[in-house]
């Protein structure tokens, strides 16, 4: 199996001429069409069905919910997906009505201390009213509850829905605690209100511009205040993300700028002041970790409880006390003390976030010590280490510090790369897919350290925001057998092992604009924050396409930050892991997999330092013909031989 040329031969007598150049953009990148016109093929090579990724779930989730033998087993199906969330995360993206009936159907609430045993079985009397149980598109469960009509008439259902009989007695309780549940509504929405009022029209303007720029630096989110549905995720974005720009009519957020606040909705008032809440506490990801809930002051009271017991679990002394109330004064007084925390709990212990795919939910973590499963990880990343590079630590921080004091080889030529930096990046990701058992393992970076420091010296921001993705790299190693999961070809497996480089070309380029100054010229680029901490993810093949294409089941991601001139780029690099089946990856993993990513950003450092003093390191590998080569080529000759 041979590749063919990723370029065109330049013409004799100078560089590539102009017709030349757009032929050759004109060429597919995949490695299995390499120098064949773009979209020459009669056919997509894979196709997918409709319901793959979300959809599909849902359809399955609802048809194991109608098949369930009674009520209860049918909600607790529809709350985890079928297994596939946490029950809390759906608990608290219902709507009050909702919630005050499932309570009353079937004993169930994420608050604390008001679960209880459902109502026990029917008596064979009438029902009293036959409500309804439904699964909207967005994932949400809904109930048609008294004085309400069909669901079908105002949501957008799954399959149908269930019928629900209510007795005499669910009623009554229903109105009861629909009545509590309004009256608490009520109250926080009044206490928003006050608190926008006191801020003035200036201090709710500059909010309003902080939300917006959170909306359009963040990661999808999808969040709920009641009925009303606030997001920046694809084509159906009610506020700044990729298809409403910063000032238009129709963002949520920017619908508000100058408008009189007795003309803001209770949704409105509640949704500024609860995001407020979430950013103050920790950044603009903070938000995501509300993805698929609704917005309100009890559920953020409840997320910053939650992070303030895990603050307070790893560090010995100082605990922070608990909000003396759900009231937004006391919420912001903790969401305060938990951003300030929070810093002194990363020198100390490691933060992750854990991601439900499904419905974009991250939950942040406090690790657990580094334990028995993370050392076999490391030793077997480090005896491999050892053998292919001149390195000879038992550990990786030891291997890092042997980089970091003699660096020199990582200009020269190592093995087949035309430096020992591209080297080292190869063999740390060839290791990790080994060590973890990873069907797909890479890493990311620049592709000119020289350029990059020019630019820096010469502050010339606007010449970073102009490099395309192609002046990044990615490299991505997959484990031989991960072919079984792409028709048992090594072809498709090179295929997709560079969609997902190309695709982590272009996270580099996303990130690296959120590391320089705010001056116009970044601004306008677009670019999201870059990542700090670790995260590990379960179930990530539902919405991005990518990840249903290629089969991104569970994923470890392990972000760094590499020292460029005395300015540390965050999210300058990373590890990724990923597995297609099978089990998935744990908390120990993910602490490995840190020290990992750690090893290369230190020599990716101790590179960029050696480029400050005039040293040249240009990374030539891991572009489509490279992938092809040590994926499809290698694994060619390898079964050829005798």
């Amino acid at each position: 199996m041979s590749a063919p040329a990723e370029h065109s031969p330049a013409p004799t007598g100078g560089g590539p001429s102009r017709r030349a150049l757009l032929a050759m953009k004109r060429q597919s990148r995949r490695p299995s069409r390499l120098g064949v016109p773009a979209g020459a093929t009669p056919k997509p090579d894979r196709v997918f069905e409709e319901d793959a990724g979300f959809a599909g779930l849902l359809k399955r989730a609802w048809q194991q919910a109608v098949q369930a033998p009674d009520l209860r087993t049918a909600v607790d199906t529809l709350l985890t997906l079928g297994g596939h969330v946490p029950a809390d995360i759906q608990l608290r993206a219902l709507r009050t009505a909702d919630e005050a009936a499932l309570k009353v159907l079937c004993g169930l609430s994420w608050r604390p201390g008001e679960q209880h045993d459902g109502p026990a079985a029917g008596t064979g009397e009438e029902p009293a009213f036959l409500g309804e149980l439904g699964l909207t598109t967005s994932g949400r469960i809904v109930v048609r509850v008294p004085s309400q009509g069909p669901l079908a008439s105002r949501e957008q259902l799954v399959g149908g829905s269930l019928r629900v009989p209510w007795s005499g007695q669910d009623l009554l309780d229903y109105r009861s605690e629909l009545e509590r549940a309004t009256a608490r509504l009520a109250e926080a929405a009044a206490d928003c209100r006050a608190w926008l009022a006191s801020a003035g029209p200036a201090g709710r303007s500059g909010v309003l511009e902080q939300l917006k720029e959170a909306a359009l630096r963040t990661a999808p989110f999808v969040l709920y205040q009641e009925d009303k549905q606030y997001t920046n995720f694809r084509d159906r974005n009610t506020v700044t993300g990729k298809t409403l720009w910063p000032g238009h009519p129709d963002c949520s957020l920017s619908s508000l700028q100058g408008l009189p606040l007795p003309l803001w909705s209770d949704n409105d008032a509640v949704m500024v002041v609860c995001l407020t809440l979430l950013v103050r506490s920790a950044g603009f990801g903070r938000i995501e970790e509300a993805n698929g809930t609704q917005l309100s002051l009890d559920h953020i009271a409840l997320l910053l409880e939650r992070t303030r017991r895990n603050y307070n679990s790893a560090l010995d002394g100082h605990a922070l006390p608990p909000a003396a109330s759900a009231r937004v004064e006391d919420l912001e007084a903790l969401a305060g003390a938990l951003r300030e925390k929070r810093q002194q709990v990363a020198k100390s212990v490691q933060l992750y976030r854990e991601i439900h795919g499904a419905l974009m939910h991250k939950i942040e973590r406090v690790a657990a010590p580094y334990g028995e499963g993370a050392r076999l990880r490391e030793e077997a990343l480090c005896a491999r280490l050892r053998e292919q590079l001149p390195l000879s630590g038992a550990t990786l921080e030891e291997l890092g510090a042997e980089v970091e004091a003699s660096p020199g080889w990582l200009t020269q030529p190592h093995g087949s790369f035309g430096t020992g930096l591209e080297s080292l990046v190869y063999e740390a990701v060839s290791a990790s897919a080994q060590a973890f058992r990873a069907d797909f393992a890479m890493s990311r970076g620049i592709r000119s350290l020289p350029r990059l420091i020019q630019a820096l010296r010469a502050q010339d921001w606007a010449e970073i925001t102009e490099w395309g993705i192609t002046d990044f790299f990615c490299c991505v190693v997959p484990l031989p057998e991960a072919r079984t999961y792409f028709a048992g070809s090594t072809a498709q497996l090179a295929d997709t092992a560079w969609a997902m480089s190309s695709r982590m070309q272009y996270n580099s380029w996303h990130f690296i604009a959120g590391n320089l100054p705010k001056v116009p010229e970044v601004t306008a680029r677009d670019h999201f924050v870059p990542p700090t901490i670790p995260d590990i993810a379960f179930y990530s093949d539902q919405h991005h396409h990518g990840h249903v294409a290629n089969r991104v089941r569970f994923s470890i991601r392990s972000p760094q930050a590499v020292e460029v001139l005395d300015r540390a780029f965050n999210g300058f690099m990373d590890l990724r892991l990923l597995r297609c089946e099978g089990p998935p990856f744990d908390e120990q993993d993910v602490l490995a997999a840190h020290r990992t990513s750690a090893f290369v950003a230190r020599a990716t450092s101790s590179a960029a330092r050696l480029v400050a003093e005039g040293k040249g390191i240009e990374v030539t590998s891991f572009d489509s013909a490279w992938h092809w080569a040590t994926i499809a080529e290698a694994e060619a000759a390898e079964a050829a031989a005798p």
